[in-house]
């Protein structure tokens, strides 16, 4: 997780990507930077964190201000594109969860 990533202050919504891969990741690499650099261009995008495991299994956090931002980078046609090739080749499975953050906080010891 990218430590100096600070989350943006509730009420705010959070799309929860989880994705398997496939053997055949051709291309995956060059996709997912794209779909990155378009994502943080979207009105009512404010950042992202993301883990992945040894065996490959990717966790991605995306906050939004609001829902409406979340239905426009759906319909984004690279953005089509790339789901696409996701479910064609490089996903194995995938769960998105989209929630509305209400609350939150936190402890540091530093």
């Amino acid at each position: 997780m990218t430590a100096s990533f600070v989350r943006p202050e509730p009420p705010y919504y959070a799309v929860i990507i989880t994705t398997w891969p496939t053997e055949d990741l051709e291309g995956y690499a060059a996709m997912s930077k794209r779909m990155a650099e378009l994502g943080e261009a979207q009105p009512g995008y404010l950042g992202r964190e993301s883990l992945t495991g040894e065996d490959g299994q990717d966790l991605v956090v995306i906050y939004y201000a609001d829902e409406a931002s979340i239905t426009a980078w759906k319909a984004d046609s690279e953005h089509l594109e790339a789901q696409r090739l996701g479910r064609e080749r490089w996903y194995a499975s995938y769960t998105v969860e989209i929630a509305r953050v209400e609350r939150a906080y936190a402890f540091s010891r530093d």
